[in-house]
């Protein structure tokens, strides 16, 4: 499997070759906006293949876990199979006055239709690498196009409110499915023995569609059908759309109160469940920490995918700040 390096210091040489059929002209494009997303972030991502890259990325793991690096939650003899299995370690590094530093790092698998599909196993980036997550995901992408792939899913907990907006809002993803306890309770650092319920979301990997316009649109006049934990609003709703809140910071919050995050969990988990057997699916998270769960047949995001192909992100959406989850 050949290499793949994105840098920061800008577009490569192929970018310069004008383009004979669509085909390259859209791997230039997606070079492209893998190159921006790198360079914005400030780093150099390529595929790790070698024991001592590997081994690093399991020890940046344990640390963003919060485990001990004798114990990692993703070994590297289990990260190395996978690569020889077919997947790949994309591992993000920033240059400093001592040498590279790794700043993220990613991990995927190919899952069934094993020719179309990529699984993301696990993404995180460090809470001072802002952009360094969607350099991480631009690098995936490219490679997972590049194996033929046309969709990318990965889970996430669905109450941490800034990976909702980086994965429904920044890359444009949908949340497919909500899963129940998906691992049991969890006792990483992190989680905190928490129970795991997980959002899964798949990626349009052809269009990678940012969404523009706002989640939190018509909200204001929508009505009140559940109250949270806290005694405020949880679940709004109007005709076709519905509207949940998350707190804002789930890992402070369980550290703190673990009953109230218990019961945040629980509160959020009945809204999620009753709306997805009822056919909406999660396709926008506001700043304001408000899911929106809409129809597919009525989200705007299909129609804006045979429009779009491959547009960089607008400046103005944040960036993830700290791991993004995808145990």
């Amino acid at each position: 499997m050949t290499p793949v390096t994105i840098s920061a210091s800008g577009p490569g040489a192929a970018a310069a070759t004008a383009p004979r059929t669509a085909e390259e002209t859209d791997r230039i494009a997606r070079e492209a906006v893998a190159e921006a997303a790198a360079r914005t972030a400030g780093v150099t991502v390529r595929t790790v293949h070698d024991v001592a890259g590997i081994r690093s990325v399991a020890d940046f793991f344990a640390d963003v876990w919060q485990t001990p690096r004798a114990t990692p939650p993703y070994p590297a003899e289990v990260l190395h199979s996978l690569v020889h299995a077919g997947g790949a370690v994309h591992a993000a590094y920033s240059a400093g006055p001592s040498g590279e530093r790794l700043a993220g790092a990613a991990v995927a698998v190919f899952g069934p239709p094993a020719e179309r599909d990529v699984y993301s196993f696990v993404a995180a980036a460090t809470a001072s690498g802002r952009g360094v997550g969607l350099a991480v995901k631009q690098a995936q992408r490219l490679w997972a196009l590049e194996q033929g792939a046309t969709t990318m899913r990965w889970t996430f907990d669905p109450l941490v409110a800034r990976n909702a907006r980086f994965n429904l809002v920044k890359l444009g993803a949908v949340g497919s499915e909500y899963l129940v306890d998906f691992y049991g309770p969890m006792n990483d650092g992190v989680n905190n023995g928490d129970e795991s319920d997980r959002l899964t979301v798949v990626w349009n990997l052809v269009t990678g569609t940012t969404r523009t316009d706002d989640p939190a649109e018509g909200r204001a006049a929508a009505e009140i059908v559940r109250r949270a934990p806290d005694g405020g609003p949880l679940a709004l709703s109007d005709a076709d759309r519905l509207w949940c809140r998350v707190p804002e910071d789930i890992v402070a919050l369980r550290a703190a109160d673990p009953a109230l995050a218990r019961d945040w969990r629980h509160a959020v988990r009945e809204v999620f469940t009753e709306a997805y057997a009822e056919g909406l699916r999660a396709t926008g998270m506001s700043r304001d920490g408000w899911y929106l769960l809409t129809r597919p047949s009525s989200d705007p995001l299909e129609a804006r995918a045979a429009a779009e192909t491959c547009p960089e992100a607008p400046a103005d959406v944040p960036s993830e700040s700290a791991c993004e989850e995808q145990k």
